[in-house]
């Protein structure tokens, strides 16, 4: 993708102010030279900042540009309120409401071209429910800040090497081959096929089309769902001018010589996905929403509540977040 660069900070929210997102904020920001870290301004609570490192700079801002002035000597921050002290490594549902909102005015403050996209800090969704927050997850909670169907957003994981979109995603093994429709994976691989054109710069998208059952299904003596549903979404694509092929027997679609030729895999579950992310990049796997009208990162792992405070967490995958983020804003190629 070619363009004029974008001279705006990111939005990066707090997350889970108890897990190790704020740390892994604090201890990025203190090594921004060292990774050439994309300005940021940090939407949260500069309490959870100072916890993990009480002498961290803090500079509260209002606009962009104060963000890019400071950020060589302060980490930029739009102050959200904690209802009660944090302890690392322990929940508090009082605090939940600060973490929603986080989310919230990161995503409105992009709406508005505040910010360059939107990285988020890593929450935990059980501990926001009693708040109020009643989405699977922050994928579909950030469309619905978008005022987006959730059905737009999608969710593709990435490392070097390799892009992935899970047609379905949280259900139990058990539901998924019920929950695959040919409807399902066209909407998912145009989506998918669009922003890598539109976004990533790749002019031409190659799609590879995971099956579902063992050996594609081997003429159906394993399984009918590549013959019934996922053969004619492939067929609907290349009727949309999308460069799709497959059903790809999943055992050997993710080695080195297959990754050469596509440059998304769409698969059918959760684990089918993410196996081969983490396989090839544990540590610094993305997690990119694709679909809407902003562009969201945030990295491929959890609060790690057992992990905060202890400065032992990795900060790859979150470091990741910010740098994709940074150059897709600024139009930087991935073909």
């Amino acid at each position: 993708m070619t363009g004029s660069l974008i001279y705006k900070p990111l939005a990066l929210t707090m997350g889970e102010p108890a897990g190790i997102g704020p740390e892994l904020t604090v201890r990025l920001w203190r090594e921004r030279e060292k990774y050439s870290l994309p300005p940021f301004v940090f939407i949260g609570s500069s309490y959870a900042l100072k916890l993990y490192d009480k002498n961290i700079p803090i500079q509260e801002v209002s606009s962009a540009n104060q963000a890019l002035e400071c950020f060589a000597n302060a980490i930029p921050v739009r102050e959200i309120k904690l209802a009660r002290d944090v302890i690392p490594g322990e929940l508090d549902a009082l605090n939940a409401p600060a973490t929603i909102q986080s989310i919230r005015t990161a995503v409105e403050g992009t709406l508005k071209g505040d910010y360059a996209a939107v990285v988020t800090n890593p929450i935990h969704k059980a501990n926001l429910y009693s708040a109020g927050f009643n989405h699977p997850g922050h994928t579909e909670f950030i469309a619905d800040c978008c005022g987006e169907p959730i059905e737009n957003s999608v969710m593709m994981l990435a490392c070097e090497g390799l892009r992935v979109v899970p047609v379905t995603i949280h259900i139990s093994l058990a539901d998924v081959a019920k929950n695959i429709t040919t409807e399902r994976i066209v909407h998912k691989a145009v989506i998918t096929a669009t922003d890598l054109r539109d976004r990533f710069g790749i002019t031409a998208p190659r799609l590879a089309i995971a099956a579902l059952n063992p050996h594609a299904g081997e003429d159906g003596a394993m399984g009918i769902e590549e013959a019934i549903y996922i053969k004619p979404a492939i067929d609907r694509l290349r009727d949309l001018g999308i460069n799709a092929s497959g059903p790809h027997a999943a055992d050997t679609l993710f080695h080195s010589d297959a990754r050469k030729f596509y440059d998304a895999a769409i698969c059918m579950y959760h684990d089918q996905a993410l196996i081969p992310i983490k396989t090839l990049d544990f540590y610094g796997g993305v997690n990119i929403t694709l679909g809407l009208s902003i562009l969201r990162t945030s990295p491929d792992h959890g609060t790690a509540l057992s992990l905060a405070g202890a400065s032992t967490a990795r900060v790859d995958s979150l470091l990741n977040a910010l740098r994709v983020a940074a150059n897709v804003s600024m139009g930087i190629s991935y073909e």
